[in-house]
């Protein structure tokens, strides 16, 4: 009873010491949240560390392999066919590692989305801010400036370590020479691209897993598909294939110009799958309970 009849004059004090409301919750806000969840997450920061370690890890490792084989053909040449090495691009070569790293950076656009499903937190979210277009668009925004960091830190880490291999051969590029600057760059618009894939799937599917293996399957299961494709119809259809339009972007030149489009024409259209995925993400995003 004592409690009962302290309750009522507890009240006012308990309420004077709340803060003075201010309005409904804004857009700044939300991208405060949302990079919070990023940066605060271990799994995701470790992953992002991850993203940056294999790309430019393998990447190195190609380019102390590759310079090693090439000074030795270029100190003995053997064969009936010399190395040419006007044919090498040693700026491709030198980005290898961002193969590898689409898959890891992949792992992170699936769990930015489905890692709050996962837990329930999302619930939480969409009562904070009950505007569902602002939170998505604060979590796209957050995690493509993330993305584009790394993707970038990667591509130019990796390029500059390159060059320092190639330069032993003779075969190293300078970011001035011909399309070497695009290709850098392009690369960690593609690291960028693959994971914004992963999260238009985990707007979709809402499970980790299955976003995941979604994006592997769009992003290497189609090349190993299109390889049992008759060559008649590989000549129009390998320009549609993810990996070969993502792959064009880092390369200095177009691999086979009959069956390309342009470096940015084919990173239009690798772009084009991450921003279907995004759209039919968002609109069912809009329409299903949380």
């Amino acid at each position: 009873m004592t409690t009962l009849s302290m309750a009522p004059a507890q009240a006012p004090t308990l309420r004077a010491n709340l803060p003075a409301a201010k309005g409904r919750a804004g857009f700044a806000g939300a991208l405060r949240s949302e990079f919070t969840k990023i940066s605060s997450l271990r799994s995701t920061m470790a992953t992002l560390v991850g993203t940056m370690v294999v790309t430019i890890g393998l990447s190195t490792l190609v380019a102390w392999g590759v310079s090693s084989q090439l000074r030795s053909q270029l100190d003995h040449p053997t064969g009936t066919q010399p190395f040419d090495p006007s044919t090498f691009d040693a700026v491709q070569s030198s980005m290898f590692g961002l193969i590898f790293g689409q898959l890891v950076i992949a792992v992170i656009g699936a769990m930015v989305v489905t890692g709050e499903y996962g837990n329930g937190m999302i619930r939480t979210s969409l009562t904070a801010q009950p505007r569902r277009m602002v939170t998505l668009v604060a979590k796209f925004g957050v995690f493509t400036a993330v993305a584009l960091v790394t993707g970038l830190i990667s591509s130019f880490s990796s390029y500059f370590i390159g060059q320092r291999f190639y330069s032993g051969v003779g075969l190293n590029v300078g970011l001035g020479d011909p399309n070497v600057l695009r290709a850098v760059i392009g690369g960690g618009l593609m690291l960028a691209v693959a994971g914004l894939l992963a999260f238009g799937l985990g707007l979709i599917l809402r499970h980790t897993a299955g976003a995941i293996t979604s994006a592997v399957g769009v992003l290497f299961v189609s090349v190993i598909l299109f390889q049992f494709i008759p060559s008649n119809w590989g000549q129009h259809i390998e320009r549609w294939v993810p990996f070969f339009a993502g792959t064009a972007i880092w390369s200095r030149t177009v691999q086979d110009p009959s069956q390309m489009w342009s470096a940015w024409g084919e990173f239009g259209v690798f772009a084009g799958y991450a921003a279907l995925a995004i759209a039919i993400g968002t609109f069912l995003f809009k329409k299903r309970d949380a």
